[in-house]
């Protein structure tokens, strides 16, 4: 975008140039020099709908030739702004108004001496849905609508023509009927300064753009393909957590490495690139960021944690809240305490070990613990790694408090009055671990 909001500053200062050359008509004109050439008056321009810009943007700058990409709103009825399109909507589902909504979409700019009009149309074809009427993916919504917006009847031409042989294609492939809008662009106004290269600003932003997977007719391009979706039945209906992701990612990629690669906690969980729920499954609203983590139950999303840049306490936490119960919760994430005598695993003798409830993750061996009288399961050391300590003063007491390494909840505390060999007494709160008994015990 940048080059050419450069090119058109250029050509303003040369403008300006020259009409002060011509009212200083006492002033000796310096020796004219070469005019610089202005790539810009070269290029054209096509404005396409493909429902949510953001993606929308990113697909077609990968055309070799595109020069610049710009978010915008166009054939519409009302103010150009993206707080008036959304406000516009709201009236068109209410049936409160007959105005037509604009379509979010992007103007695209070319060399056409660098590529073609039919060449920018196959990526437009191929890289959304244009079967899918007001919406595209989970975006629903006339302003979502699949759209190509031309100037003069010689694009108005190949649009058609494109359009005609991509459903060719479609029909073959067993696909629905183009929806697609073609028709003259009568406005367009630029989107906000925020929504601009959104997905080089927002590494996070995500933007359902999977095409339908079904090539253009003798395209040398490899047409994107479509995820299959999840199946529901496949999946643990009573809870679930699927990890919706998106291709060239860094964040899911992070989210992998971090979280997934070490996953051992006892909700099932899954990844996608479909943005579209399990088959049979619900969704309460559209996803807006990747990765998105959603907690199904029953078949049904309870929740979602949408995001992520590193902070793995702030996604346990959030699986916290729905995993554990209320007193538990007390004690995780507030720094509670259960009464003595009142916990859990007390008179846990089998061999296993002791696991935080959220994560998975090993805490305590039960060969470490030991009967300390005080009413709260006790041990003598943790599993290597499994826990961090923190200077705790509240209360007018200076104690050191224990906590869960991976996902940072509250334990207990630890004291120095302990059996040996390392005389430290873990004083941990039952209701916060869960035992898993080693295997055939």
């Amino acid at each position: 975008m940048s080059s050419i909001r450069m090119l058109q500053a250029l050509l303003l200062t040369l403008s300006l140039g020259t009409l002060l050359s011509a009212c200083a008509r006492d002033t000796p004109a310096a020796p004219a020099k070469p005019a610089p050439s202005a790539p810009a008056a070269k290029l054209d321009t096509i404005v396409l709908g493909m429902g949510c810009f953001w993606g929308a943007e990113k697909r077609m700058s990968e055309v070799p030739g595109v020069v610049d990409v710009e978010s915008g709103y166009a054939n519409g009825d009302i103010e150009g702004s993206y707080k008036a399109v959304l406000a516009h909507e709201r009236a068109v589902r209410a049936g409160d108004t007959r105005q037509r909504n604009h379509a979010e979409v992007v103007k695209v700019s070319f060399d056409p001496a660098r590529t073609t009009l039919e060449t920018v149309l196959i990526k437009f074809w191929e890289s959304h849905d244009p079967t899918q009427g007001d919406r595209q993916g989970n975006d629903v919504g006339t302003n979502y609508r699949s759209a190509l917006y031309t100037h003069g009847p010689a694009q108005q031409a190949v649009a058609l023509k494109t359009r005609a042989a991509y459903q060719q294609a479609l029909t073959k492939a067993g696909r629905g009927t183009i929806t697609t809008e073609i028709a003259p662009l009568e406005n367009y106004f630029p989107a906000e300064d925020y929504h601009q290269d959104y997905l080089k600003k927002n590494p996070k932003g995500y933007c359902g753009l999977g095409g339908t997977g079904v090539k253009y007719p003798g395209s040398n391009s490899a047409a994107p393909t479509t995820a299959p979706r999840l199946d529901g039945k496949a999946l643990a209906f009573e809870r679930q957590l699927v990890v919706f992701e998106a291709e060239d990612c860094a964040f899911c990629k992070q989210f992998k490495a971090d979280v997934l690669d070490h996953w051992q906690s006892p909700v099932a969980v899954t990844s996608t690139l479909n943005a579209n729920p399990p088959i049979g499954w619900k969704l309460e609203k559209a996803l807006f960021a990747t990765p998105t983590i959603v907690l199904f139950e029953q078949g049904r999303e309870v929740s979602r944690h949408t995001g992520y840049s590193g902070e793995q306490t702030a996604f346990w936490k959030w699986l916290g809240f729905r995993l554990l119960t209320p007193s538990q919760q007390k004690i995780a994430f507030e720094q509670g305490t259960e009464r003595a005598f009142s916990g859990s695993h007390l008179d846990e003798k089998r061999a296993g070990t002791f696991v935080d409830p959220i994560t998975g993750a090993p805490l305590f061996r039960n060969n470490t613990k030991f009967e300390s009288g005080t009413g709260w399961p006790s041990f003598f050391d943790p599993v290597e790694g499994a826990i961090s300590l923190h200077e705790d003063r509240d209360h007018g007491m200076k104690r050191v408090e224990v906590r869960s390494a991976s996902s940072d909840i509250h334990l207990g505390h630890v004291f120095d009055d302990g059996p040996p060999p390392t005389h430290k007494r873990y004083c941990i709160n039952g209701n916060v671990l869960k035992f898993v008994p080693d295997a055939g015990k």
